[in-house]
């Protein structure tokens, strides 16, 4: 079954990293929505490989056989985004540990704990997400950003830390994301299997699983996220002198991420997901009233791990071929090539391009990344 409010908030998660990244890396502005994206990206990851996974064992596929496609669906990803570091943001950023190979591993760990109760997934999530300041001290995580960018050396133990802790999305804290996603994806999304069903009293209706809880923590979590942003504000220097205080109230920063910062996206992300379940999905009226509209969201859905991939391709290699022939630093024009304006136009003209391409293609899905994903995988 496809659920078009997932489509929806894949499609939003996509337009904010367009517009993101075509605005930092041409213009070097950081537009009011950077940092919205990734996070619904990540969670989505969670609830995509419920889906996945819920399909396959419904077209009779082994809990074997699902273990070995989840690691091939695992390393391709991870693979891919290696190949991506390498070839669009340079062989020096090759373990930069950016959101593909992030997901990657992300898929080969729900892949491991899928079978675990929704209670032990969720105290991981939490512990993820708890140590994730503590191991950045440990491992001196401002030593790897002293330009606000990631820096490191080729040599393993530095690798292995970025990998874990001080990437662009390490393991930790960003695991709890996806974790939560799967969780939230099972309570809302779960169906009763044919023994359930047939067990029903004849003429009931299917139990339906209420919004409430996931809408309840999700405001509970953007409502912490806010406080702790105010008290961080208003304690000033009494809260700077002390460095745990001051580490925990850091205001809203997603590298490293903030505590404000995780549960701000985490509750908002939590609350877009229930709120369009429940007045979309649930919905067929609604469904068939924005099908023009939902049409346009699925395309960009199904091919959102291209679009990633080639939005980033057809803004960065201008720049790195000009930096080329310009006789400089390939990275000269960095941040620096285009005013605001122009970088969001064309984010806006990729946008549209992406979309009449993919429509031309038509939908047998049979190109892309996603593509290549299920021949070689599954």
């Amino acid at each position: 079954m496809r659920y078009p409010s997932i489509d929806l908030m894949r499609t939003i998660a996509i337009f904010i990293m367009v517009v993101v990244h075509f605005g930092e890396n041409l213009s070097g502005v950081t537009v009011p929505v950077a940092g919205m994206g990734a996070p619904q990206f990540i969670f989505l990851s969670g609830v995509s490989y419920f889906l996945w996974s819920r399909g396959r064992k419904a077209r009779g596929t082994s809990e074997s056989e699902l273990s070995k496609i989840s690691v091939r669906r695992g390393l391709f990803v991870f693979c891919v985004g290696i190949a991506f570091n390498v070839f669009v943001w340079l062989p020096e950023d090759t373990f930069n540990w950016d959101v593909l190979t992030f997901i990657g591993s992300a898929l080969l760990v729900l892949g491991v704990v899928r079978h675990l109760p929704s209670a032990i997934l969720l105290a991981m999530a939490i512990t993820a997400a708890l140590v994730s300041p503590v191991l950045r001290e440990i491992v001196a995580y401002e030593e790897y950003w002293p330009n606000k960018y990631y820096e490191y050396d080729f040599v393993l133990s530095e690798v292995v830390t970025g990998y874990f802790v001080a990437g662009y999305f390490p393991i930790f804290p960003w695991i709890a994301l996806s974790l939560i996603g799967y969780v939230a994806a099972r309570y809302l999304l779960e169906e009763p299997s044919a023994e359930e069903f047939r067990a029903q009293e004849p003429g009931t209706e299917e139990p339906v699983p209420s919004i409430g809880p996931i809408v309840g923590i999700g405001a509970v979590l953007l409502a912490t996220s806010i406080g702790l942003q105010l008290i961080g504000r208003w304690g000033g220097d009494a809260i700077a002198a002390q460095p745990v205080a001051a580490k925990l109230l850091n205001g809203w920063r997603m590298f490293p991420p903030s505590l404000a910062y995780m549960l701000g996206m985490l509750g908002a992300t939590l609350l877009l997901f229930a709120t369009m379940h429940q007045w979309l999905d649930r919905s067929p009226a609604r469904i068939e009233r924005w099908k023009s509209l939902l049409k346009v969201c699925q395309t960009f859905s199904q091919y959102s791990f291209t679009i990633y991939i080639v939005h980033h391709v057809a803004h960065l290699y201008p720049l790195w071929i000009y930096g080329a022939l310009y006789g400089e630093e390939t990275t000269i024009f960095w941040g620096n090539a285009l005013p605001l304006s122009a970088s969001l136009t064309l984010a806006a003209l990729f946008l549209v391009v992406t979309f009449w391409l993919l429509r031309q293609l038509g939908e047998k899905r049979s190109f892309g990344i996603e593509s290549a994903m299920r021949w070689l995988c599954d």
